[in-house]
């Protein structure tokens, strides 16, 4: 338990570590944010398409 310890006490180590944790960190709130955000930009756009669809576009004035 005593070595478990102190190798969480210990701070020195590569940086690259922290960047990677960070990124992935980033990364997954990214999906998140997609995933929750991603079915309702959905039933927008076949909204807005359905609203769309009936309407005369003049191509003369």
């Amino acid at each position: 338990m005593k070595l478990f310890n102190a190798f969480l006490k210990d701070e020195s180590g590569a940086v690259t570590v922290d960047w990677v944790v960070l990124t992935a960190a980033i990364v997954g709130l990214g999906i998140a944010v997609l995933t929750s955000v991603g079915g309702g930009t959905t039933t927008l756009a076949d909204t807005v398409s359905s609203s769309l669809a009936g309407t005369a576009v003049t191509t003369s004035y």
